[in-house]
């Protein structure tokens, strides 16, 4: 009886890989992507992702993305910040470039990372996030230099809320670094 099961779980598990592969292919990248054109501070103006129960507003613990920074070799490093009541820490996300133009991979405890630059002209930022543990959470992002929305841009990001069904989740920008302790 289990091994009648086997091929059916290995097709379930092939067609689930294959629906997800698809999703992301669906994602477009930013043509001639300059990595080093992206670093420095960028706050967040609306992120929304695929799970509504992502980010509770009554957290009292809030991560934040303050600044994107590349390294020697292409690789992009993405700084946050953890903040809550008598916790400030501040935390380094690193991506590798793949062979695609504009999209990273990375790996953290118990999941990977791909990420996309979707859109930008260096002023304004369209990330898109996909984490891949015990299940798949796709991130949308728009991020600015200043806090300011181009309706432009708020535009083309509502687009893609749209399209990939997404649910709207709340956002926190916090000035960086951390007091010494």
């Amino acid at each position: 009886m289990a091994l009648e099961k086997g091929p059916l779980l290995l097709l379930a598990l092939g067609l689930g890989l294959a629906g997800a592969q698809k999703a992301l292919e669906e994602v477009p990248v930013q043509p001639g992507f300059n990595a080093q054109k992206v670093e420095g501070r960028w706050l967040t103006l609306q992120l929304a992702a695929n799970h509504a129960d992502l980010v509770s507003p009554a957290d009292p613990l809030r991560l934040a993305l303050h600044s994107i920074r590349t390294r020697d070799g292409g690789d992009v490093d993405f700084v946050l910040f953890w903040k809550g009541e008598g916790v400030c820490k501040e935390t380094n996300i690193t991506v590798h470039p793949t062979q695609l133009q504009g999209q990273y991979q990375g790996s953290f405890e118990g999941g990977s990372m791909h990420v996309c630059f979707v859109s930008t002209d260096y002023s304004n930022l369209i990330l898109y996030v996909r984490f891949e543990d015990a299940e798949i959470t796709n991130l949308w992002v728009l991020l600015a230099r200043r806090m300011l929305e181009d309706p432009k841009w708020l535009g083309r990001y509502l687009e893609y809320v749209e399209k990939f069904h997404l649910q709207k989740a709340p956002v926190f920008n916090i000035d960086g670094p951390c007091p010494p302790p």
